[in-house]
């Protein structure tokens, strides 16, 4: 069962680090949210399972699979199909490369989805969206249909808005204020 508190109480002691980062946007930041700390560690994968599974079940359509930009979104993919499965739902899983393979099939899009699949698009930490714009892309190039992007966390640094302004939604697990901070103000 989701215990949103406890997926809170982890990220705070796993995931939180202050210092002067630079953000995969290239943006500079005094927080860092390292997500692999959590959804790479057994209960921090079972509870980012249980909540975007919580998620998925708001969706008007329950969607076919779920998947995003490899590496980040690869262990929350094996969380939400995994946590699926165990509550009796059909769930399929894929991954994004950031660079075709170069080799075999060639393709940016992997796993057991076809095109025409409703999907999802999973992502631990969202700032400005382009690692899951760009998954959005590749995915429906192969052919995926993409209507919401689920995140743990929501930096609150104009994601949710470039998704809007594209057309998708953005929900999130957390924002930044469930950690008692701030987004910059520019």
């Amino acid at each position: 069962m989701y215990n949103a508190e406890q997926l809170k109480n982890l990220i705070h002691q796993k995931a939180l680090r202050f210092g002067d980062f630079t953000l995969a946007s290239g943006r500079k930041a005094k927080y860092y949210l390292d997500g692999k700390q959590v959804t790479l560690n057994s209960d921090g994968a079972r509870l980012v399972g249980e909540g975007i599974l919580q998620l998925l079940e708001t969706e008007t359509e329950f969607p076919s699979a779920v998947g995003g930009m490899s590496i980040g979104a690869d262990p929350i993919t094996a969380a939400v199909i995994t946590v699926a499965d165990i509550h009796g739902k059909s769930l399929k899983g894929f991954l994004v490369r950031k660079e075709s393979k170069g080799h075999g099939t060639n393709k940016f899009v992997e796993g057991p989805v076809s095109p025409g699949d409703s999907a999802v698009i999973v992502e631990d930490v969202v700032t400005t969206g382009g690692s899951s714009l760009l998954a959005i892309q590749r995915a429906e190039e192969f052919g995926l249909k993409i209507k919401t992007v689920i995140a743990i966390i929501d930096r609150m640094e104009g994601g949710r808005e470039a998704f809007q302004k594209a057309g998708y939604t953005l929900k999130s697990l957390f924002t930044i204020r469930d950690f008692g901070l701030e987004p910059p103000t520019e």
